[in-house]
C-alpha cells in the first residue's frame, strides 16, 4: 500500500481509502452487514488505514458497522466522517451546516463510532444558508475541545474554500475526480499548492468505469444509480467506451479496468487519496491492487485524451 501525509497535518493515510457509503445499506443496492465487516477487516490486512464515511450513510448505520468491524483498532486508523446532510423520520434528506446541527451531529457520530475524538470531521455539503465562518468557528471550537483533531470540507468551490480559509485553513477538501471527470483539476492543484489535502471520490464513476455494466444493466431497490446520469444515455455510452479502453490497457499491465482507473487518479501528484467503495472482500482485493505500481506517461496521457472523446 502507498501512503501520504494529509495536507498540513501529521495524519498519514493510505492512498486507497475505503469509502463507506455502501456500508450504510443504501445507495448501492443490497448490502450485507457480514460482508461489510469482512471487507473492512480485509482492507485493514491489505494496509488500508483510511476510512471515509458520513452520518447520513444509512442514517448512521455505516458508522455503526465501521465501528463494529474495526473494534479496538478504530483508534489505530484514520476515520473521517461528515455532517451537513440531515434526514427526517421519513428518510427525506436536507442540508444544515449550522453550529447547532454540527454539534448535535458530532456527538451522535462519536457515539456511533465509540470514539472520544475524530481524526477528520468534514462538512459534507454547504447548505447555502449558514455563513461559512459560523460553521468553521464551530469546528474550531470542537477542535479546541479535543473532540476532533482536524476538520475538512467536501464539495466546496474555490470561493467557499477561500472564505473558510480566512478563518482557518481546512486540512482537506473532498471533490469528484476521475479519468472521466476532471473538471475539478485546477481547484485540486490549487489546494495542493496551499497544502490542503485532496481526497477524491467518484473514481470509478460509481462503478461505471469498472467494465461490469452495459446498456442493459438495471439497478434495484435502494440503489440510487437507477437515476444516476452516469448510467443513462450518452453518458453511459461514453463510460462504456472508456471502460473498454481501461480493459485493453489493463491487459498490458495485468490489471483490471477498475485498477487502471484508480491508478490513473493516484498518478496525479496532487491527489492525497482516492476514496473507493468496497462492498465485499473481492472488491477490496481488486481495489487495493491499484497501489504500488504506475502507468507510463504515454498511457496516462492517452487515457486522459480518450476521456475527452
Amino acid at each position: 500500500m502507498e501512503y501520504a501525509t494529509l495536507g498540513n497535518t501529521q495524519l498519514v493515510v493510505s492512498r486507497v481509502a475505503f469509502g463507506c457509503w455502501a456500508t450504510g445499506g443504501h445507495g448501492y443496492g443490497r448490502t450485507d452487514d457480514t460482508e461489510s465487516i469482512a471487507s473492512i477487516r480485509e482492507a485493514l490486512e491489505r494496509g488500508v488505514n483510511f476510512f471515509d464515511t458520513a452520518d447520513v450513510y444509512g442514517f448512521g448505520h455505516s458508522e455503526r458497522i465501521l465501528c463494529e468491524a474495526l473494534g479496538v483498532r478504530r483508534r489505530e486508523v484514520v476515520i473521517a466522517t461528515k455532517f451537513g446532510v440531515c434526514w427526517d423520520d421519513a428518510g427525506k434528506t436536507f442540508r444544515d451546516c449550522s453550529p447547532k446541527r454540527a454539534e448535535a451531529a458530532l456527538e451522535a457520530s462519536l457515539r456511533r463510532l465509540d470514539l472520544e475524538s475524530l481524526p477528520l470531521y468534514q462538512v459534507h455539503w454547504h447548505d447555502g444558508v449558514t455563513p461559512i465562518c459560523d460553521t468553521i468557528e464551530a469546528l474550531l471550537k470542537f477542535q479546541k475541545a479535543g473532540k476532533i483533531q482536524h476538520f475538512g470540507c467536501s464539495n466546496f468551490s474555490g470561493d467557499l474554500l477561500g472564505q473558510a480559509g480566512r478563518i482557518a485553513r481546512p486540512a482537506s477538501n473532498q471533490l469528484q475526480f476521475s479519468v472521466a471527470h476532471t473538471e475539478a483539476k485546477s481547484l485540486l492543484e490549487e489546494c495542493f499548492r496551499d497544502r490542503v489535502g485532496n481526497l477524491v471520490y467518484g473514481v470509478l464513476g460509481r462503478g461505471a468505469l469498472s467494465g461490469k455494466y452495459d446498456l442493459t444493466s438495471r439497478f434495484g431497490e435502494k440503489d440510487t444509480r437507477a437515476v444516476d446520469l452516469a448510467f443513462r444515455g450518452e453518458e453511459l455510452e461514453r463510460n462504456i467506451r472508456l471502460a473498454n479502453k481501461l480493459r485493453v490497457l489493463g491487459e498490458h499491465y495485468g490489471k483490471s479496468p477498475s485498477q487502471v482507473a484508480i491508478r490513473w487518479v493516484l498518478d496525479n501528484p496532487f491527489i492525497t487519496s482516492a476514496i473507493v467503495g468496497m462492498k465485499n472482500v473481492a472488491q477490496v482485493l481488486e481495489n487495493s491492487g491499484a497501489a504500488d505500481w504506475g502507468l507510463s506517461s504515454v498511457d496516462y496521457s492517452d487515457l486522459a485524451d480518450s476521456a475527452k472523446i
